[in-house]
């Protein structure tokens, strides 16, 4: 009967790694190729910028250098940002942030943030008025006059004037600090014959969601904003699926689009009423992204003028400059943009003590190391406990196991006994697992925080790791570079070893593999359980678990496999204190060929 669990159980996975193979290699990259393609060749159709206007459409995707030069602009240039505004719809649209790089190669251009209507994946901000039966409002297509500045840099703003011709007169002053933050006043003066109402609005959109984005099932990517007191994030499928979302009224509050690390919002005057909403217009080629708000009406009498002030964050998602601007303007629980988690309350305080180690140390990889010495000392009683029941779970394992063989068909006999060995050994079943309840919340917590620190991004450690937001770049196929081979060029399974982020489901580097060592190592540490069936699933769980944390970043695999060093060499001064053979002596005695004395 072991025989045949031991071949079922290999069968099992065996099976289970050919048909992830086959369905990557003849059903997702398939799939994959198809989108690219299509996202590449696709005409756009714009979705309307504001409430109650209507976009031109454009007849087919550009490049972004067509784009760019499709419209006169205005430089923006500070120490965070570079980039323009267009002053064909009075947009900014056109946007890099200086301080990030896009990769690791040297001269690696900066990360692009914003890019114009037109260009393939197009995200740009849209300001302006809404009015029923107003004619000769601005659009997209207005062209802006220029009327004093030359380039938009911290301390020198620009002012753009529009006359429609029928007695309003538009200006829009664009200011832009030496971060992240524009801030955008809109007047409108009526010289008109009779009163006008107008209302604010403002709009991030996105022409079709790239590739890379929408399928971290970690951190949130799509719409993001605080509307009527609450956080509310929508997630590209849900946004597609259900065409975006209902009206939120709500006096203040933010809105915009978020990805992994970085963010585009919009922040109306906080005691502004506004309705925010996330809308989607469905085209052949492309879904169109828009999150939108539309401000309190303002009723303009003749001879009289009305402002509107909105800020656009447009930049990384740093927590300190997130805050920073959330007290300096009121803004209403910015720092929210972060995927803090359900579990924030935990998240966010190691989030900061991390951030505060990593300012004193300056390497991150360091930060983290000694952020699990902290975890690991913080739950060392608890921890302890829990060891020193499974310890002696383990020490009292071959009796349990006699007394299964001699009672084996009487079960209540066989329950009596055990328990009057737990009795007499002084072991509870139970005292490692309450333990164990408390920590799993910080150990997600710890997960979490590692997936949406920015400061882990292109963060160096040590020797090869040269980004801890990526995977294990090496792979044990040519020998962890020694071999001068890229398995990804293999025929067939190249797919399967290639680099990427994430990697071919075969790529294993050195990271995973000790991650893999520890983790059997700390597992062989506990007691066997009884079911043959069930220890052969814990034998393999180990080499499982290499192959899916392979593919999470090497960061993360620095500090799971830290841990798992942490918690092997506590478990074996508990063992050896309790005199129990764990595997540690049993490798002591193959290399030195003598017995390990248990004292």
């Amino acid at each position: 009967m072991r025989d045949d669990n031991t071949r079922n159980t290999i069968i099992f996975f065996v099976s289970a790694a050919l048909l992830l193979m086959v369905y990557q290699f003849f059903v997702i990259e398939p799939q994959a190729k198809q989108r690219q393609t299509a996202a590449a060749v696709a005409a756009a159709t714009q979705a309307p910028a504001g409430p109650g206007l209507a976009a031109p459409q454009v007849p087919q995707a550009m490049t972004r250098e067509a784009a760019i030069g499709a419209s006169p602009r205005v430089p923006i240039e500070t120490a965070a940002l570079k980039g323009s505004l267009s002053l064909r719809g009075g947009r900014i649209d056109d946007l890099y942030l200086v301080g990030y790089r896009q990769t690791l190669d040297k001269g690696s251009p900066p990360v692009e943030l914003l890019r114009p209507e037109g260009a393939t994946h197009a995200l740009f901000t849209d300001i302006g008025w809404a009015g029923a039966n107003v004619p000769g409002l601005p659009t997209a297509q207005t062209l802006w006059t220029l009327a004093k500045g030359s380039v938009l840099s911290p301390g020198n703003p620009i002012t753009l004037t529009y006359a429609n011709g029928q007695g309003l007169t538009f200006t829009r002053v664009v200011a832009v600090d030496d971060r992240f933050m524009f801030t955008v006043t809109d007047s409108v003066a009526n010289a008109g014959g009779l009163p006008i109402t107008l209302a604010p609005y403002g709009s991030v959109q996105r022409q079709g969601v790239p590739e890379h984005l929408g399928k971290n099932s970690v951190v949130h990517e799509g719409g993001m904003g605080w509307m009527d007191g609450k956080r509310r994030p929508i997630r590209y499928a849900k946004w597609e699926k259900e065409g975006g979302g209902p009206v939120y009224p709500s006096t203040g509050g933010w809105i915009g689009i978020t990805d992994h690390y970085w963010l585009t919002a919009l922040i109306p005057a906080q005691t502004e009423k506004m309705e925010a909403r996330y809308r989607v217009t469905k085209t052949a080629a492309l879904n169109i992204f828009d999150a939108s708000f539309v401000g309190q009406a303002r009723t303009i009498a003749v001879g009289k003028q009305v402002s509107s002030t909105i800020h656009v964050f447009a930049g990384a998602k740093q927590e300190p400059v997130l805050k920073a601007y959330q007290e300096k303007l009121g803004v209403a629980h910015l720092d929210e943009a972060i995927d803090w988690g359900m579990l924030w309350f935990i998240t966010r305080p190691i989030f900061l003590f991390l951030a505060w180690i990593f300012h004193y140390v300056g390497n991150f990889g360091v930060a983290i190391l000694l952020l699990t010495v902290v975890v690991r000392l913080v739950f060392f009683p608890l921890a302890n406990k829990q060891y020193e029941s499974m310890t002696k779970m383990k020490k009292v394992q071959p009796a349990m196991e006699e007394l299964r063989k001699t009672f084996k068909d009487d079960p209540a006999r066989q329950q009596q006994e055990l328990m009057e060995l737990y009795k007499r050994e002084k072991v509870n079943p139970l005292a490692g697992c309450f333990p164990i309840l408390l920590q799993i919340p910080v150990f997600f917590a710890l997960f979490k925080v590692l997936q949406i620190s920015i400061e882990m991004r292109h963060a160096p450690f040590v020797g090869f790791i040269k980004d801890l937001s990526a995977p294990d770049p090496t792979t044990i196929f040519n020998l962890f570079g020694l071999i001068p081979w890229d398995p990804g060029t293999a025929p067939m399974i190249g797919s399967l070893l290639a680099y990427g982020t994430p990697p071919g489901f075969l790529h294993i580097g050195i990271l995973p593999i000790l991650y893999g060592i520890t983790t059997w190592l700390t597992t062989s540490m506990s007691p066997p359980a009884p079911d043959p069936m069930q220890q052969r699933i814990f034998q393999l769980m180990p080499i499982l678990f290499t192959f899916i944390m392979a593919q999470f970043a090497i960061g993360l695999l620095v500090y799971y496999t830290w841990s798992n060093i942490l918690t092997a060499m506590q478990q074996y001064v508990i063992m050896r204190r309790f005199k129990v053979d764990n595997p540690i002596d049993q490798l002591i005695r193959r290399i030195t060929g003598k017995p390990a004395e248990l004292t």
